[in-house]
């Protein structure tokens, strides 16, 4: 059944959700109250009657008692019944052997003495009933004896009826005041609650025209801080947030593209004019042996290009899985140095490395992030140079590991931009050192899948220092 009633609210609009859950709760509560008012009103109507044929009783109990005469009980019973015309109150008294005393003109005609409750000697208190007869009149009956201490052969039996007609039709009247109460109540919060809905409903509205202004070649727009509800204020400045995200990951995205296009069409244009060249007349097979071999080192700088781009765009879309195992960082760092070392041979490079420390990491990403750092130190340290490493286990068990070069140094405004993808310090330098610019990214993507941070200090002429921080 819940199911039934949440499939039914999902089919429509906040607004009709809110105008009928509105309108059921309103219409529930009048429904209440004018229950409550109607028992209570009722409740009183019938005690007040019941309560007014007693003390008519006790009236004449002691009208028996003190002043047992003719006099006393026709100013009660025939006159006080002539007196109360809109109470239209009757009474009786009768013998013990059924003969009827006195008793309110008229009153044999409507109410019969068999239609009253008979007393009991064993109940002495008042016995009443409610009776309709065929005109339509409803009337309350009440009988009792006239003595209360004693029964004998001249105790009598009073019998009191009031016409509560008209009590019944100020109930009846009562209730159709209140099916009316609560059809128009029904319409009005109906009305009132689709007013409520929709001006409560006006700033999502402005929200979404806001929202429907913005596209790709408009992602700078913002919602803004104006002066939404609470709790639209959380969703304007968490959608702002988004879009400062897709904006700041569409520029870096048109960025990319453009970055990919430049440097793929740098070997492009190589590999077509050497074949260009080639073709333009007979060569050796030396010239062709030399083009092929140049081709060959484009083409491995292409696919180089290719597979950073392509590692770059999973640690961006978390495809990677890192299987973490602990190892000693030195050890995996040493045998970095040896398959370098030719290549720092060629500047007269020295390695140094220090301390030692035990790192929780991917074996195979761990190796890809110092290869590079490592690289790069040789590629931009000066003749005779140095690269050290430097490995320690912090106090809180994290590693960190430090390569400092004496190379030409980074300028500090380009210190910011130097992990951004194909950024170039300069282009002399660029143009003197071939790379795919992708190294430094490819670190950063390393430490970030880690978990880890990564810090660079760097001055021109003199050195650059880079430390990596693996967590515990």
């Amino acid at each position: 059944m819940s199911i039934k009633i949440k499939n039914f609210f999902t089919r429509y609009s906040i607004t009709g959700r809110l105008t009928i859950l509105y309108t059921t709760f309103t219409f529930a509560l009048l429904l209440i109250v004018n229950i409550i008012l109607f028992k209570v009103i009722t409740s009183n109507l019938e005690k007040e009657d019941y309560q007014f044929l007693r003390n008519k009783i006790n009236v004449i109990r002691v009208i028996l008692q003190r002043d047992n005469t003719r006099k006393g009980l026709a100013e009660e019973i025939i006159w006080e019944g002539y007196a109360l015309q809109f109470t239209r109150y009757f009474a009786r008294l009768i013998d013990s052997k059924g003969n009827i005393i006195i008793e309110t003109p008229h009153m044999a005609k409507l109410l019969k003495p068999s239609l009253f409750p008979a007393p009991q000697k064993n109940k002495p208190d008042e016995l009443s009933k409610k009776i309709k007869n065929n005109s339509g009149q409803t009337y309350l009956l009440m009988s009792a004896y006239s003595d209360v201490n004693k029964w004998n052969k001249s105790t009598k039996v009073i019998q009191v009826a009031l016409d509560t007609t008209y009590e019944e039709n100020i109930i009846k009247n009562y209730g159709e005041i209140i099916i009316f109460i609560l059809i128009g109540g029904l319409i009005s919060a109906g009305l009132i609650g689709v007013y409520i809905a929709k001006k409560g409903m006006e700033p999502l509205k402005n929200i979404t025209e806001t929202t429907e202004n913005i596209t790709s070649s408009r992602l700078n727009q913002r919602i803004g801080s104006m002066n939404w509800p609470k709790e639209l204020a959380i969703l304007a400045k968490a959608f702002d947030e988004m879009l400062n995200r897709l904006e700041d990951s569409f520029n870096r995205l048109s960025q990319f593209s453009a970055d990919i296009a430049h440097e793929l069409r740098t070997p492009i244009n190589n590999l077509m004019g050497e074949a260009e060249v080639a073709l333009s007349k007979e060569r050796s097979a030396a010239d062709y042996k030399r083009v092929l071999e140049s081709n060959l080192e484009e083409g491995q700088r292409i696919s180089a290009l290719i597979e950073s781009l392509l590692f770059l765009a999973r640690a961006e879309n978390s495809e990677i899985k890192l299987e973490k195992t602990e190892f000693n960082a030195k050890i995996e760092i040493e045998k970095i140095i040896e398959f370098y070392q030719s290549s720092a041979e060629e500047k007269n490079i020295k390695f140094i490395c220090n301390g030692n420390a035990n790192v929780t990491a991917d074996t195979v990403l761990f190796n890809r992030a110092i290869i590079n750092l490592i690289s790069n130190s040789i590629k931009y340290c000066k003749e005779n140079g140095e690269v050290k490493i430097l490995l320690k286990q912090t106090e809180n068990n994290s590693t960190e590991i430090e390569i400092i070069d004496n190379g030409i140094g980074i300028a500090s405004e380009h210190i910011s931009k130097i992990f951004d993808r194909f950024y170039q310090v300069d282009v002399s330098r660029a143009n003197s050192i071939k790379g795919t610019g992708l190294g430094l990214s490819i670190v950063k993507s390393i430490m970030e899948l880690h978990n880890g941070t990564i810090d660079i200090h760097s001055q021109i002429n003199k050195g650059t220092s880079i430390k990596l921080i693996f967590p515990a």
